[in-house]
């Protein structure tokens, strides 16, 4: 098992250059302690993220670290220029000296999608359009491509990965249909949700990844049978179950506030089932779904080894630090993560 650092970066109550300098901190003692690698979500317009360009955090922490790997998680495909996102990639890459995971993906938000011109039906024809487009574009010392989306005829590529032929593209999905795509395509792949949902996900996924034999597009020999097989948790540790619990809620409700934000601006709710599935409503329904685990280092690392043996997972995805939580809070519930809990899970 692999222990990864997933992220937001969302508002923090705090000036933004604050947040960032106590998240790179952050983020180098991560790389200090061992995570596998950090995944930065990308979104727009939105509180729930102040690091809507990914790829410039991701070059301040490719300088700042030495070990740990990185990548968006997901880079919003429809919104780029193909040559523009091979560029990117490619520097990231060279700047963190073969380090760079890339996910990808269309984007969840049709709000975002749709403030950028994007219309949410036609994003994911889209998206894998510029997804051939860009992996082939990696490949070559000159691209010419014909999609439906993108053209292009005998365009130089002067820049080049420095992972040969190229770094490793991931996908995450909450669904079906996606989980059903990257398992197809052989792609590493994290999902999220309740633990019944996120097991339908992983199952989803195994059941198109055997159609392909089993193989994955860029096998990792790190994982067991060279594919990722990631699920996210929001996870906080503390000394007893109620001192974590007493600085997790507010900080997770605030969370909970910021993914619904800019769906609350438009006068949609989620769906009850969606909600269900994806996550709780408050601190608690997530605690009860699984999503959230919040504790001593015992009752976290029983939780986790209980999700390890229903979901059946090898990559675990923790989401340590949220916006509205303290500096303090998040670098002792790390501590204790890395000390107390995370060995027994490498190990399993």
């Amino acid at each position: 098992m692999k222990v990864g650092l997933f992220d937001h970066i969302e508002h923090g109550e705090r000036p933004t250059s604050q947040l960032f300098d106590e998240r790179l901190t952050f983020i180098q003692a991560a790389d200090e302690a061992g995570f596998y690698c950090l995944h930065l979500a990308e979104h727009h317009q939105t509180p729930l993220n102040m690091v809507p360009v990914p790829g410039v955090f991701l070059g301040a922490v490719a300088r700042l670290t030495k070990k740990i790997k990185m990548g968006p998680l997901v880079y919003l495909l429809p919104l780029y220029s193909p040559l523009r996102m091979i560029d990117e990639i490619c520097m990231i890459d060279h700047l963190s000296h073969g380090r760079a995971e890339i996910g990808v993906g269309r984007g969840v938000s049709p709000f975002e999608l749709k403030y950028h011109k994007i219309e949410h039906d036609q994003s994911r024809e889209i998206f894998i359009d510029a997804y051939r487009c860009i992996v082939k574009g990696l490949s070559t010392e000159q691209l010419s491509y014909k999609g439906p989306h993108y053209e292009y005829e005998n365009v130089p590529i002067a820049l080049r990965p420095y992972q040969k032929p190229f770094p490793a593209f991931w996908y995450g999905s909450s669904g079906a249909e996606g989980s059903t795509w990257a398992g197809e395509e052989g792609l590493h792949f994290v999902t999220l949700g309740a633990n019944a949902f996120a097991k339908a996900n992983i199952d989803t996924f195994k059941t198109a990844f055997a159609k392909r034999g089993g193989k994955a597009f860029q096998p990792k020999p790190e994982f067991s049978g060279g594919i990722a097989l990631g699920v996210q948790r929001h996870i906080f540790v503390d000394e007893t179950d109620e001192k974590a619990k007493a600085w997790a809620k507010p900080a997770m409700e605030n969370h909970l506030s910021n993914i619904n934000w800019i769906r609350n601006r438009h006068g949609v709710t989620m769906t009850a089932e969606r909600m269900k599935n994806v996550r709780g409503r408050n601190f608690e329904e997530c605690i009860e779904e699984g999503t959230v685990i919040a504790g001593s280092p015992k009752t976290v690392l029983a939780e986790i080894e209980k999700q390890v043996k229903e979901i059946g997972f090898n990559y675990l995805l923790v989401y340590l630090f949220l916006g509205t939580m303290s500096f303090e809070n998040a670098m002792r519930s790390m501590k204790l993560f890395v000390k107390d809990v995370m060995p027994a899970v490498e190990k399993m």
